[in-house]
Parts: structure tokens; C-alpha cells; sequence
């Protein structure tokens, strides 16, 4: 999707990869927290998908039931799930555990000095990396670091991390370095995150995150499924149905859901259900996946992709060249107008779980949803012209924004 530059770049160093940060530029795809589970309610699968009845919305076809796909997606939020659920249950034991180690005089692994790879993490240094993650945080998600300062101290902290990570994942292959990355340099960005869930960070970001995953009962199968998103950009360039697409936004965006949800937290007085807030946060990361897309239509055709569902396209009566071309006509408005019906659908499921967050957790979810919701109202006020146009929020917009959001977060429950 939209390019990026590099925070990193690999090295070959005794036979391995290594990692060196450098300064991180433009926003990648999506990084934004999204809404927490309910434990202890219904965990059923929802019996309508609300993928299929998007893609009703968007070609006028008959909805159908669940897809392979969405089954899939659906037993990774079972999984993130029950780890959350388990963890009230295992809280105790976590405390008593920890107090054991204190009085042992243990450090926790990713602590320990690791100088054979030029690292040395210590107690003294956590705080500077949650403080360099807040840094990155500030300069490339502005409203959202605002939001973030409503948050408890560890949660803001643990956000941050999990920005970070997401945001070098994503610039793997969006940034200017990205023609020399490999299935090999993703495989061992894979095992980098493998030893920061087991407390061996390699620089400070990993330790942050490290420390991060030690305190939240997160999952690590949704940062690899971003990874997996990866992978895909590295090969493929076409999607012949929105259930590929679907896939696809999942991994890339709709993850960091599931990443967010021990963290965030939820309204001690909610009374939604388990399936209800899962299925809006998923809902969020699609949702704002398939805007970025939509926006940037243009742009990717410039880098030979093509990021909408090539058999919609067919139906609408339009081809590759069409798009390649970047006419807008009157085919092209009516297939646009249908894409963006589908995206707000998923907002509008979204926007139902904001109201069951954390109460300090709700206004920068709900000012980032609606910020980027309003990109859609922007590409229909630019008639559709996504090929030479980008759709954007004017900064006055954005500021009259901010306090309707931050009023509605305040009285959501």
C-alpha cells in the first residue's frame, strides 16, 4: 500500500539477521488500537458475516454465510480470547510468581545482558525504550498519541510498543529498502519476534515489547499474522475475490486488534458480549484497511498493484487497463460508490464496540475512527477521482473532530 520508509535494516552478522534503527518516517498502512473482549460471554460464532453481507452492499448480490476465510480469522479471536479470558484466572499465581522472583533476585530474561550480540538491556534502560517508543508514537500518530495520554501509564506504554513493532513490521516492505527484503529476512524477523515473546529482545523497541507481553496476556499469533501480510506484499499484486482481500486486510490491519485487546481494556460496566466487541474490532482494522485502499488506488497502480477484487470489477464492467488508465467514468463511480457502502459498513460495526472500551481508552479509538471514516466522505467530494486525487482530512476538520469525539467517548456507556 502507501510507501513508507525503513526504521531498520537487516545485516548479516555471524551467520545471522541484525537489526539497526534508524529514523522512522511516514505512517504505515493501519496502527490503531482497537476494542477489547468480554470475558465470560457467548463465544459462538455469529451466525451472519458481516464480510458477506459488505460484499452484498457492494455488488448487489445475494449474501451468503461465513467463508473459509472468516472461519479462520474467527479461530484466531478465539484464541486471543481465551488468553485473555485465562488471564484474570492465572493473575494470582502471576503476582505470587513475581514476588518469588523478587525475593530470589531474579531478573527476567529479557534483562540479562546479551553482549555477544552488542546488546545490553538493564532494568536502568526500560524506561528510555517506552520513552523512544512514545517519541516515534508522537511524530507519525499525532492524535492518537494525544488520546493515549487519557490512558494509565502502563497502558500508554504497552500501546506504544505495540505501535512500534507494527509500524517497522509494515515498513519492511513499504520502505526504501524493501526491494532487498526476502521470504528469508521475514522468516527471521519471524524468529526475532519468537525470542522477544520469550524474553530476548534485540534492541531496545523488542525490549519494550518484551516487557510489554510479559504483562498483558497477548497472543503472539497476530503479530504473525502481520508478518504473514508481509509475505503476501512480496508476491502478490492481485486479488481476484474480496474473500482474498478480506484475508489480506486481516492480516495487515486487523491484527493489531487483537494485539490491542489485553491492553486497552473494557468498561467494568459493559454489557456486551464476547462476540459482539471482538467482532468490532476486527471490524475497525477492515474497515480503515479498505480505506487506505481505496484512497490510494492510484498510487499502487503506479507500483503495478491492484488492491480491489478483480471479479467485482469484472461485474462493474471494468478491467485492469481501466485502472491502469485512471479514467474516471461513470462504470468507475458507480463500482466506487459500492466499495465505499462496503467500507462503512464496517466502520458502523466498529464504532459499536468503541462504546464498551476502557473509559480512557475510547476517545483515541473513536477520534482515529472517525478521522479516517471521514477519508470516504473526501474521495465522494473529490467525485471519485482516486487515480490523481488523495482523498484527505483538512486539519480544521480534524480539530472540530476531536471534541465531538472526545464528548461522545465520555458518555458512551
Amino acid at each position: 500500500m502507501a510507501g513508507s520508509s525503513a526504521v531498520w535494516a537487516a545485516h548479516h552478522t555471524a551467520g545471522c539477521t541484525r537489526l539497526h534503527i534508524h529514523h522512522p518516517s511516514s505512517s504505515p498502512r493501519v496502527i490503531l488500537p482497537l476494542p477489547t473482549r468480554r470475558g465470560g460471554a457467548s463465544l459462538l460464532r455469529p451466525r451472519a458475516s458481516l464480510a458477506a453481507a459488505a460484499a452484498a452492499a457492494a455488488t448487489a448480490a445475494p449474501p451468503v454465510g461465513r467463508t473459509a476465510t472468516e472461519e479462520a480469522v474467527y479461530e484466531v479471536v478465539l484464541r486471543q480470547a481465551a488468553l485473555v479470558e485465562g488471564a484474570a484466572a492465572g493473575r494470582v499465581a502471576k503476582e505470587e510468581d513475581r514476588r518469588r522472583r523478587q525475593q530470589q533476585q531474579q531478573r527476567p530474561r529479557w534483562a540479562e545482558e546479551k553482549e555477544d550480540e552488542g546488546l545490553v538491556v538493564g532494568w536502568g534502560l526500560l524506561g528510555d525504550a517506552y520513552d523512544r517508543c512514545g517519541e516515534v508514537c508522537a511524530e507519525y500518530a499525532k492524535t492518537f498519541y494525544l488520546g493515549t495520554q487519557l490512558m494509565t501509564p502502563e497502558r500508554r506504554k504497552a500501546v506504544w510498543a505495540i505501535y512500534v513493532w507494527c509500524r517497522r513490521t509494515d515498513e519492511l516492505v513499504d520502505g526504501p529498502n524493501a526491494s532487498y527484503i526476502t521470504p528469508t529476512a521475514l522468516d527471521r524477523w519471524e524468529k526475532r519476534l519468537e525470542d522477544l515473546f520469550e524474553g530476548r529482545p534485540y534492541d531496545m523497541y523488542d525490549a519494550a515489547l518484551s516487557d510489554t507481553v510479559s504483562k498483558f496476556p497477548v497472543d503472539i499469533q497476530p503479530f504473525k499474522d502481520m508478518i504473514e501480510g508481509m509475505r503476501l506484499d512480496l508476491w502478490k499484486s492481485r486479488y481476484r475475490t474480496f474473500d482474498e482481500l478480506y484475508l489480506y486486510c486481516y492480516y495487515v490491519a486487523g491484527t493489531v486488534g487483537l494485539m490491542t485487546v489485553p491492553v486497552m481494556g473494557i468498561a467494568p460496566d459493559s454489557k456486551a458480549s464476547a462476540e459482539s466487541v471482538y467482532n468490532a474490532a476486527l471490524a475497525l482494522g477492515i474497515a480503515n484497511q479498505l480505506t487506505n485502499i481505496l484512497r490510494d488506488v492510484g498510487e499502487d497502480a503506479r507500483r503495478g498493484r491492484i488492491y480491489l477484487p478483480l471479479d467485482e470489477l469484472a461485474q462493474a464492467g471494468l478491467t485492469e487497463d481501466d485502472i491502469f488508465r485512471g479514467k474516471v467514468t461513470d462504470k468507475w463511480r458507480r463500482f466506487m460508490k459500492g466499495q465505499i457502502q462496503r467500507a462503512r459498513l464496517f466502520f458502523d460495526e466498529a464504532e459499536k464496540g468503541v462504546a464498551h472500551l476502557d473509559s480512557a481508552s475510547r476517545w483515541p479509538v473513536l477520534a482515529s475512527l472517525w478521522l479516517y471514516r471521514q477519508i470516504l466522505d473526501a474521495i465522494e467530494a473529490n467525485d471519485y477521482n482516486n487515480f490523481t486525487k488523495r482523498a484527505y482530512v483538512g486539519k480544521a476538520k480534524k480539530l472540530l473532530s476531536l471534541p465531538v469525539a472526545y464528548a461522545k467517548a465520555a458518555v458512551a456507556l
